[in-house]
């Protein structure tokens, strides 16, 4: 770490766009097997003799570098690591991770005469909201674990903005004491294609996860949200609501909103029955980035309106290409987070009179926090929009020019629906083989080529394959050339070669 501050040093790394991980043969995404079981059998155990009797750090770090390193998969390194949205990590946010850790900031309380890191933090957050084009202040707005942890306070806040309407607050009475006062006997969450992070949410806050109910418009596209359905659920008597919007559903892709009129109708309908609009944009909010092209309008279509929510989940080490982890969540005050998430009693944690930005531990979950800002400051200050919009567009271009090669495939079915639009598809793709006995063994069988990951799925009882484009090295055409010859190898019972592809 002695040159982490000497840029001249750093310069070559910083520019460069295909730093490779040394141990890993170029564009692998999978480490081999063997490695895995090598590392594994160097793991210390509790019948070694030596078990915690310490060693030289010198001799941790080479174990460390020879065992560890080589057993860790590629999501960071490769660009067809396709099973999660994991993103990657641009080699400015790497540097300033690095940064984090060795200043080592408990971003807790804001102290503007003792540490930039909450203007930082709050600068970041002011730069997000015009990446993504949104259009009111938002001035309730914190960084995160992730998506889970921005759901979490989605639903906090919900909860309790629903009953402060209704005369009590869930933040000084608790769950069952703010209820009885409310006169509500239920609270729910309205959905339709939910992740499942929502689910956990509304178990966390008290909720439950029964209280999530799916209401689909249609079992041909259940994450499309039933407008009508909601309307009827919001109308009965004795019930609070939130309402979830899945802005990027985790199989499809697909948006729960078609266009502003729908966010229209439904902002309408909630301040009607007093609910709370919560969007979970974690991945799909960022088309919004993409340039204003007819080939990108559709998609653009399905995130006006977001303003109308309440508020927003946002995932930074997915789409931003910053290091795990990093989440943000957005609600238009301060307040309603202060009402959930203050922390009482602590007059040593006070930032001082007439603070202009909230002490995050009064807005948040967590009272000790990493300076994960800084990284998503870096990417933000050095991409731009002009720079991610090129990252997306190049994300979105390879997963559309692989659905049409997967609809005109003779091996694979293009899923939901085959004649589907194409410029629906922004980083999400889902098929499956069309014989059974392929289609059963067909994730094993991509992944044992250890050059690209996919995760297997299911869609209406069938098993499934889903494909997330989101790392910043995506190369439109060598990653299609490569992962075209793997799907027709792999369907052709032939061995994969790496080497003819390169």
């Amino acid at each position: 770490m002695t040159d982490l501050f000497d840029i001249d040093a750093q310069a070559v790394r910083l520019q460069q766009r295909d730093i490779s991980q040394p141990s890993l043969p170029r564009g692998q995404t999978l480490p081999p097997l063997a490695l895995i079981h090598d590392a594994s059998a160097t793991l210390p155990h509790p019948s070694d003799q030596n078990f915690l009797s310490g060693q030289p750090a010198a001799d941790v770090a080479r174990h460390i570098t020879e065992h560890i390193v080589p057993a860790l998969c590629g999501q960071s390194q490769s660009s067809r690591y396709f099973g999660f949205v994991t993103g990657g990590v641009l080699p400015l946010a790497e540097w300033a991770d690095n940064v984090v850790s060795h200043m080592d900031q408990n971003v807790q309380v804001h102290l503007p005469e003792q540490s930039v890191s909450t203007i930082v933090e709050n600068a970041a957050l002011q730069m997000l909201i015009g990446l993504l084009r949104l259009e009111s202040d938002w001035k309730g707005r914190t960084f995160t674990t992730g998506a889970t942890g921005s759901n979490v306070l989605g639903l906090a806040c919900g909860r309790e903005a629903i009953l402060q309407k209704r005369g009590a607050s869930v933040g000084e009475l608790g769950l069952l004491g703010a209820c009885v006062k409310a006169g509500v006997s239920e609270i729910q969450v309205l959905t339709s294609g939910g992740h499942s992070s929502l689910s956990k949410a509304a178990s966390v806050v008290g909720l439950g996860r029964a209280s999530v109910k799916e209401l689909p418009r249609s079992a041909a596209q259940p994450w499309k949200l039933d407008l009508n359905a909601v309307e009827r659920e919001l109308s009965r008597p004795g019930t609070a609501s939130i309402i979830a919007i899945s802005m990027g559903e985790v199989n499809t892709g697909g948006y729960a909103l078609d266009d502003v009129d729908e966010w229209k109708r439904l902002r309408q309908l909630a301040d009607r029955h007093d609910a709370w609009i919560h969007a979970d944009g974690a991945f799909g909010i960022f088309c919004s980035v993409l340039d204003d092209r007819d080939e990108y309008r559709l998609l653009r279509n399905r995130v006006k309106g977001i303003d109308l929510a309440d508020s927003i989940t946002i995932d930074g080490h997915k789409m931003l290409n910053v290091p795990y982890d990093c989440g943000m969540f957005f609600t238009r005050t301060s307040s309603i987070l202060e009402s959930v998430f203050v922390n009482p009693n602590a007059a040593y944690l006070s930032p001082g009179p007439a603070a202009s930005i909230p002490s995050p531990l009064n807005i948040g979950l967590e009272n000790s926090r990493r300076f994960r800002a800084l990284p998503a400051y870096a990417v933000l200050l050095s991409e731009g929009r002009p720079g991610f919009a090129n990252l997306f567009h190049n994300m979105a271009q390879l997963s559309r020019k692989l659905a049409v090669f997967l609809r005109e495939s003779p091996y694979y079915e293009l899923l939901p629906d085959e004649s589907g639009d194409i410029e629906e598809i922004f980083i999400i793709i889902l098929f499956r083989a069309k014989d059974k006995k392929l289609n059963d063994e067909l994730v094993a069988k991509i992944n044992a080529t250890r050059q690209l990951y996919v995760s297997g799925t299911s869609w209406k009882g069938e098993k499934a394959v889903r494909v997330a484009v989101s790392n910043w090295k995506v190369d439109v055409e060598r990653d299609f050339r490569v992962v075209s010859t793997i799907l027709n190898d792999v369907a052709e019972g032939r061995d994969f070669d790496i080497e003819k592809c390169l």
